[in-house]
């Protein structure tokens, strides 16, 4: 038979696997989960799971469909061209696609465009299709099946990168 445990003993016990617990949920962790969460909601609509950089820390979804991504700062990456994400980004999710993008712009000959939708009309294809405003851009969907790795950009780089952005934009 056993003794119960002194109170000391057990408030130990229940400090110490509270604090595990609390490691183990620290923003890397929890930030992964939530990048983990938002591929399956895009596969689940027809999308590939990395069309969102590696650096989410939050996302919401509403009943009309509005997706918001937030990260966890401005960052640029690369699929097969740079990309510039910036904090938020918006779209409306529907099966296959992301309508009236915000917060997303491609770098296509030295000149930002915002991209305007992302789009998987045919699975079997392969491809997926990138409006940017002016046309469409066929890319391979194996480009997006993990999250491109996101960095923060200091100085320069990033000042230049949103001039283009605002340039691009009054296009």
């Amino acid at each position: 038979m056993s003794t119960p445990l002194p109170s000391t003993m057990a408030s130990i016990i229940i400090f110490s696997v509270s604090l595990l617990l609390i490691l183990s949920l620290s923003p890397a962790a929890a930030g992964s989960g939530m990048s983990a969460s938002l591929q399956k909601l895009l596969h689940s609509q027809g999308l590939p799971g990395g069309l969102f950089p590696d650096n989410v820390k939050s996302f919401d979804l509403d009943s009309t469909g509005r997706l918001e991504v937030e990260l966890d700062g401005p960052c640029l990456a690369k699929f097969e061209n740079r990309v510039f994400f910036e904090s938020v980004l918006r779209a409306n999710l529907s099966f296959g696609g992301l309508i009236g993008m915000e917060g997303l712009t491609q770098e296509e000959l030295f000149l930002w465009f915002p991209v305007k939708g992302i789009f998987v009309s045919d699975p079997a294809s392969g491809v997926i299709l990138l409006d940017i405003g002016l046309a469409r851009k066929q890319l391979s969907v194996s480009l997006f099946e993990d999250p491109p790795s996101c960095k923060a950009q200091q100085g320069e780089l990033l000042k230049e990168s949103t001039a283009m952005v605002g340039l691009a934009a009054e296009r």
